[in-house]
């Protein structure tokens, strides 16, 4: 396969908000038909009877059971808080006034 032509990558680029030199844009044409190319390639496998993974190995992620809980007492989750207000957590304001920004 070809690369892309520069118009394609322009138009990749724009989506992904990216600004590239013509220099740039012949590279990426260059550098996305290869890739193109291999993955076309890799199509040629014949994968039947092969499961779909996301890992090579399996991977088991042990989970705990559901159960309910004693929610924590307030006063131990402020506990350790740099600044708190009664059982609630003082922080910086984060969001300005109206029309700031």
């Amino acid at each position: 396969m070809a690369g892309l032509s520069k118009s394609e990558v322009a138009d990749v680029a724009a989506l992904a908000r990216l600004q590239l030199s013509p220099d740039e844009q012949s590279a990426m044409s260059a550098d996305l038909g290869q890739i193109l190319s291999y993955v076309e390639k890799l199509q040629e496998l014949d994968t039947t009877g092969i499961e779909p993974t996301a890992h090579a190995l399996p991977h088991r992620t042990p989970l705990r059971s559901d159960e309910p809980e004693a929610p924590l007492d307030p006063e131990l989750a402020v506990s350790n808080a740099p600044q708190r207000a009664g059982t609630a957590f003082v922080v910086p304001k984060v969001i300005g006034e109206e029309g700031a920004g």
